[in-house]
């Protein structure tokens, strides 16, 4: 029977029997992560330092964040890390998007993407993780995503402004003769009390930055920290409050067009024939042809006009006949979803996690509990729907994208117009939204082959809220079963998990890698392996299908469904043994400290044990709650829940969180929200349905969002911690879901398996 041990010894002994080079290569840490491979573009009147930041005369320092912010705070929290290292005044710190380089390639996703247990710190984790990261560092890509921007960047970024700040001290003290230990730094400035000379940052910057970079820096303690901890308003905000952020949709270059796209309804469709006269009479159409599906997206027609609205009027005007001889025309998600099911009586799936013997454990329980859920394929509805500009003009091409990977799409953008990436230039703008959608190139890719039609125009090519629903990478489906056993005592002595759905990575590594997908993908099992709970026995797998439906990463990824699964059979298990849910989970993490303390604290804040108030209308409350460990952070969440003429209506949500360091409290909380609205909408409303290969969902009124006027209120609490920052803009999803179908257990009797949750 495959399991990720054996398979990762396999792939371990392999290393080693090519040879002990590639093993002391794998055991080395990763190279350097602040000298880029060019150097950073300087502007008049500033000084580069690495490739992390700029030091301009007037005393403004601009630090480069090579991620993009999709409402996170990412822009804010990493320019805090480096301005909190270099002692900058914070009213002076400005950021920027970098090129793409080697040293901004993200190291942690894919070494926290490595299919081990948290609990697991074996040497085989210890050198496959070592592995990864360095090959990441060389080859790998500079990406937004997994909820890890500060987790990857922490110690980098601190390293550059421990270093900048030591080469500014370095050139006060060179200028006014004096021991460099004498200096102080803060706020941007430099002074020498013995002599009373005092700089700013600008007064220095050229002759610091012609100081050589110190082989080693002592970064602050956490005592130290000016900065970091501090619930700061991020440095985007004004702009979005007065209108000028410039998001994907805003960009405006001089004469620039516009292109809209239909594309074939049934996915991985194309064109068969069309008939554009009517269209090309319409008042600023200026041109009509076929697209290519590009890195898995589908085929189409696209149409260049002066203006968005002759382009939305235009393409409605093109007759399409459509070729939908494609796997995905006989595809049904209702009967597929059924027939995952059904498979869940013979699967063994690929085991991610055991211990002990569950099947003898099973065999001499006393009780046993049995369960199967459910969750649909979603869309990602981003509020900003799919756009990219590009201007492609003397075999070179310039793009403007909100995307979370600026190095693929420059990529993509080459590919599709036949010329070297080096001669593509990306700016990356605000997302309106990406939770793993803008980690696709396909739009890129799109974009650019229309704006090769368009004679060196910058055209900007935007889909429609219907070509985006129908034309996503979804969430995958999932089903899964479970099977408990209780001993005398009512305690748990087995745990058996199997769940069924399809394999992301294979996916997106043969669509934008071009790259067979071998071995485990913890995202199909992650949120259900990965867990504190203290089994004694127990087997978790998961099953990987072949299905014709483009799937791809969805906020929370495989945690959006299996914490859904796992917190709600939990709470069945402790109904069984009839005991209070808290107190049986707690009884579950004796070894595990810091989740029982994230527990009691959601638990006391919510006021758990005490009657909860009744609704506004009064009718009856409920409570339920939910843990859940993902991206590296803990989160527990307390739901109170009513139901009104079927309606179920979450009044208020009680977040706890353990996220290690918090860099900005103001962040986790905005996004601890962002998580559990997210969540909630889908817990509530999100289906994507599908049949004859064409989805059916369109916009908001088929696939709604929580509208403001149903919003719970939530209450964020931050654990202190002076542990390494983990994830946050994902691990506040999870747990609601479960929470909230808890709730509803306890006010109803009813146990609702499926997603999205409906009273009978």
């Amino acid at each position: 029977m495959p399991t990720r041990r054996r398979f990762l010894l396999a792939t371990l002994g392999a290393t080693v029997a090519a040879g002990g080079l590639a093993l002391g290569w794998t055991l080395m840490p990763p190279r350097q992560r602040l000298v880029p491979s060019n150097p950073l573009p300087a502007k008049a009147g500033e000084h580069a330092f690495f490739g992390w930041l700029r030091i301009g005369t007037d005393g403004t320092t601009t630090v480069m964040v090579p991620k993009s912010e999709m409402g996170q705070g990412v822009l804010t929290g990493l320019a805090m890390v480096l301005a909190d290292e270099l002692d900058a005044d914070w009213s002076r710190v400005r950021v920027e998007h970098p090129p793409p380089d080697a040293i901004y390639n993200n190291l942690a996703t894919l070494v926290d993407g490595l299919p081990f247990h948290p609990d697991d710190d074996g040497l085989v984790k210890r050198v496959a993780g070592r592995m990864t990261a360095r090959t990441m560092r060389e080859i790998g890509v500079m990406m937004t995503g997994g909820s890890s921007s500060t987790k990857d960047l922490w110690t980098p970024m601190r390293e550059a402004g421990a270093s900048a700040r030591a080469m500014l001290v370095g050139a006060a003290a060179a200028k006014w003769g004096v021991p460099a230990g004498e200096l102080k730094v803060d706020a941007g400035r430099i002074t020498h009390a013995g002599s009373g000379r005092a700089a700013g940052f600008g007064e220095l910057a050229a002759d610091a930055a012609a100081q050589p970079m110190p082989k080693a820096v002592a970064l602050k303690t956490p005592d130290r920290f000016t900065l970091i901890g501090k619930p700061l308003p991020r440095l985007e905000a004004a702009s979005k409050a007065n209108g000028t952020a410039g998001f994907g949709l805003d960009v405006l270059r001089p004469g620039m067009l516009y292109a809209t796209v239909a594309m074939c309804p049934t996915l991985g469709g194309r064109v068969g024939s069309f008939d554009a006269k009517a269209a090309l009479a319409s008042p600023g159409v200026k041109k009509v042809f076929a697209v290519a599906g590009h890195h898995g997206g589908t085929g189409g027609v696209a149409l260049i006009a002066d203006s968005p609205w002759h382009a939305l009027k235009g393409i409605g005007l093109v007759d399409v006949k459509w070729d939908e001889a494609v796997p995905a025309a006989q595809f049904d998600s209702a009967a597929a979803l059924d027939r995952m099911t059904q498979s869940l009586d013979a699967a063994e799936g690929f085991a991610y996690h055991t211990v002990g013997d569950v099947e003898k454990a099973l065999a001499g329980a006393t009780e046993r509990i049995e369960a199967t859920y459910r969750a649909p394929w979603l869309a990602h509805a981003a509020l900003e729907p799919i756009n990219c500009t590009v201007r492609f003009r003397d075999g070179r091409a310039e793009v403007w994208a909100p995307t979370q990977v600026p190095g693929l799409a420059r990529s993509a953008a080459a590919k599709a117009l036949g010329i070297d990436p080096e001669r593509v230039e990306v700016h990356v703008t605000l997302l309106g939204g990406g939770f793993g959608r803008r980690l696709e190139v396909d739009f890129v890719g799109q974009a650019a082959a229309i704006a090769r039609e368009a004679d060196g125009a910058p055209v900007q090519t935007f889909w429609s809220r219907a070509e985006d629903t129908r034309h996503d990478f979804y969430r995958p489906a999932c089903v899964a079963r479970f099977t408990a056993g209780l001993d005398a005592q009512k305690r748990v002595v087995a745990w058996r998990n199997v769940s069924v759905g399809q394999s992301i990575v294979p996916q997106v590594l043969g669509r934008v890698f071009g790259l067979p997908g071998g071995g485990p993908d913890k995202t199909t099992s992650e949120g259900a392996f990965d867990q504190p709970y203290e089994w004694p026995a127990a087997r978790i797998a998961h099953e990987a299908v072949s299905l014709p439906v483009p799937i791809g990463f969805w906020r929370a990824v495989g945690h959006s469904h299996q914490a859904f699964f796992k917190e709600g059979f939990v709470d069945e298990c402790a109904h069984a043994a009839k005991a209070d849910p808290v107190a049986f989970r707690l009884a579950l993490l004796q070894r595990h400290p810091r989740h029982a303390a994230v527990l009691k604290l959601a638990a006391e804040k919510a006021g758990w044990g005490t009657p909860p108030a009744a609704a506004p209308d009064g009718a009856k409350v409920a409570r339920g709650v939910a843990l859940h460990q993902s991206f590296g952070s803990i989160v527990a969440q307390v739901a109170e829940v009513s139901v009104a003429s079927g309606a179920i209506r979450v009044h208020r949500v009680v977040c706890a969180i353990d996220c290690g360091t918090p860099v900005n409290p103001n962040l986790i909380a905005q996004q601890m929200e962002s998580g559990i609205v997210f969540g909630l909408s889908a817990a509530l409303f999100g289906e994507t349905t599908i049949a004859a290969g064409r989805v059916a969902q369109s916009n908001f009124h088929d696939q709604p969002a929580l509208r403001i006027d149903a919003c719970p209120r939530i209450e964020t609490h931050v654990v202190p911690s002076t542990g390494h920052p983990e994830g946050v803009g994902e691990p506040g999803l999870p747990p609601i879901a479960p929470a909230v179908a808890n709730a509803l257990f306890a006010l109803t009797g009813q146990r609702l398996r499926s997603l999205p949750l409906k009273i009978a």
